[in-house]
């Protein structure tokens, strides 16, 4: 099985994938994609006409794979899941699946808001949309300081799919919205999922472009130094 995952290396999903893959040592290449580079931008359209990254190529059945969650149950079903991204018991699966949902979906998206209106043209930002984008992020931590009170991982002792997802969404997010103080837990579960070598692989290979990050003042030095 050749697998090819075409990813930018500063986007919070790519970063999921990977982690995953990272978890439960897939061999895979991977491929850079530069929306901004008419050529590079063409070939992935021609891939996945929808633009979004990540994608996987599987070679050995010529087919694409598109979204996160996808691609990771794709690969786990078909190489094996030794590190239980994925918990075999179907209440605990439905569990792990809900809280991946939930950190793509109410981390990840709205702290894209906030990244990418500071980047639109001038006189093109979204204040209203923004603000919302804010206002989800502190439903969501809260929800999340409640979730981990006692908890080592998202769905309880063992990393699953859900922390894959968590990281890279609380990673930016925690830059562009801090975590409240009192957040005691979210944060505690923050440190947590960077320690796992897994996270520091992946990090390790999107330092390098931290410096177009469009809240590249606001990261903290820790994350800066390899």
């Amino acid at each position: 099985m050749s697998l090819t995952l075409y990813i930018h290396p500063l986007a919070s999903f790519c970063h999921k994938v990977m982690i995953a893959f990272h978890e439960n040592g897939v061999p895979f290449a991977q491929e850079t994609v530069d929306l901004m580079d008419a050529g590079s931008a063409a070939s992935h359209l021609a891939r996945w006409p929808v633009g979004k990254i990540p994608v996987l190529y599987d070679d050995e059945s010529k087919r694409v794979v598109p979204e996160t969650s996808i691609i990771i149950e794709y690969v786990a079903e078909r190489l094996g899941d030794p590190a239980g991204l994925l918990p075999a018991d179907a209440e605990a699966r439905l569990e792990a699946r809900l809280w991946d949902r939930f950190f793509d979906l109410y981390v990840s998206q709205p702290m894209q808001k906030i990244v990418t209106d500071r980047i639109r043209p001038e006189g093109g930002s979204d204040p209203v949309g923004v603000a919302e984008a804010r206002r989800t992020l502190d439903t969501a931590y809260a929800m999340i300081e409640e979730r981990m009170a006692g908890r080592m991982f998202a769905c309880g002792e063992g990393f699953t799919i859900a922390d894959c997802a968590a990281f890279p969404g609380l990673f930016f997010a925690g830059i562009v919205h801090p975590f409240p103080p009192q957040a005691a837990s979210l944060a505690a579960y923050f440190e947590r999922l960077l320690e796992r070598p897994s996270v520091q692989a992946t990090l390790a290979q999107a330092r390098p472009w931290f410096s177009m990050f469009p809240y590249r003042d606001a990261m903290p030095d820790r994350f800066l130094a390899g």
